[in-house]
């Protein structure tokens, strides 16, 4: 089986919702493949994004970049819309003041989307440089 990065997209891969919008840093750059580019919140908290992936994947690892993240809650759902999530993951962040906060989390599940949500201690900014799944 070939690994590669699911949630980009040129993938295929999109941001369906996001609670909050910035117009210089667009929900969309979560999933860009760009370094350089990563969305930001107007503040308000807990902060949400649902990414669909328009297939049923199998998702093996995950990798969030953030700053100022307190907690993440990640749902999944293996309904063709991105409806009817069911609670998979809750992991606390270590607080790093102005340093980026690297998780990468490992596991093996089936799904056609995510739900995001995480709670933060002000303006928290997000990127997701790569997914890994198998076809």
């Amino acid at each position: 089986m070939r690994q590669f990065d699911l949630c980009l997209s040129s993938e295929g891969s999109e941001v369906v919702l996001a609670t909050s919008s910035d117009e210089k840093h667009p929900p969309e750059n979560i999933i860009d493949g760009n370094p350089e580019t990563f969305w930001t919140t107007t503040g308000m908290f807990p902060q949400e994004f649902i990414i669909c992936f328009h297939k049923h994947v199998k998702v093996e690892k995950l990798i969030i970049q953030s700053y100022l993240v307190r907690t993440l809650k990640i749902e999944k759902t293996k309904s063709k819309e991105p409806v009817d999530f069911e609670r998979w993951i809750e992991r606390d962040f270590v607080h790093t003041e102005g340093q980026l906060q690297n998780e990468e989390i490992l596991f093996s599940a089936e799904t056609t989307s995510l739900f995001i949500c995480g709670t933060e201690d002000r303006t928290p900014a997000a990127r997701m440089p790569g997914e890994h799944a198998t076809d």
